[in-house]
């Protein structure tokens, strides 16, 4: 067995007894020259696999003192999966940043767009009205649109970065909560509005139009949210 599948293996075995408990956090390890007979391995083994686990952040050797457990690391939460519909300053923080992006990808459309992509973004924004019409849940109509937009780019990257955030970019309950079910139409009917100007842009393949037709949907966004905000 190589060196490096040893190093693998003992780093494996420790890290399993680690996270099973057998060494609870500030528990010591096992000397360096018990660890060498257990795991029947070199010295060099056991040092490499301490460092591996130093390097994941599970233990910490400390000078003269020996090897110690951590407290283990929370992961971070996943890009844009923490947006917080409750916290309408984390909705305009996501607005800010679709605005930079989405704006492009609007005006990357209108002339990129294949016939096939220009009759899916009709589709999707014909699904978002019959949605708003049937008095039905919006958001993942509205996404499936916005995605469309990406996808017609023929850049993966912009559809990419709409997948990563996911239908949380479409927020709806914070206006829903913050207004009656009369101001809650009110707004549908100027995400619609604001649509046909985007979707008529890009169908009739004006980059500037479809730009400014998406950066002012977004920035719209951001004025509503903000008022609420501020009323808030």
């Amino acid at each position: 067995m190589s060196g490096g599948t040893l190093v693998v293996k003992v780093a494996e075995a420790l890290r399993t007894a680690i996270m099973a408990g057998a060494f609870k956090p500030g528990d010591k390890l096992p000397s360096e020259a018990r660890l060498t007979e257990t795991h029947k391995v070199s010295r060099t083994v056991v040092r490499e696999a301490i460092a591996a686990l130093r390097a994941d952040g599970l233990v910490e050797p400390r000078r003269g003192a020996g090897v110690f457990v951590l407290e283990p690391v929370a992961a971070a939460a996943p890009p844009f999966q923490d947006v917080d519909h409750a916290r309408l300053s984390s909705i305009v923080e996501l607005l800010e940043l679709r605005a930079a992006v989405e704006s492009e990808a609007a005006a990357l459309a209108a002339v990129r767009r294949s016939p096939a992509q220009d009759e899916e973004i009709l589709d999707r924004h014909n699904a978002v009205q019959a949605a708003m019409a049937a008095g039905a849940p919006t958001a993942r109509a509205d996404f499936a649109l916005h995605l469309a937009i990406a996808k017609a780019t023929n850049n993966p990257r912009f559809a990419e970065f709409m997948e990563l955030i996911g239908e949380t970019a479409i927020p709806r309950a914070a206006l829903k909560t913050g207004a009656g079910d009369r101001a809650s139409r009110a707004y549908l009917d100027q995400i619609n509005a604001e649509h046909v100007a985007i979707v008529s842009a890009i169908s009739n393949g004006d980059a500037e139009a479809a730009r400014a037709a998406m950066r002012e949907h977004l920035l719209g966004s951001q004025r509503r949210y903000r008022t609420l905000l501020q009323a808030s």
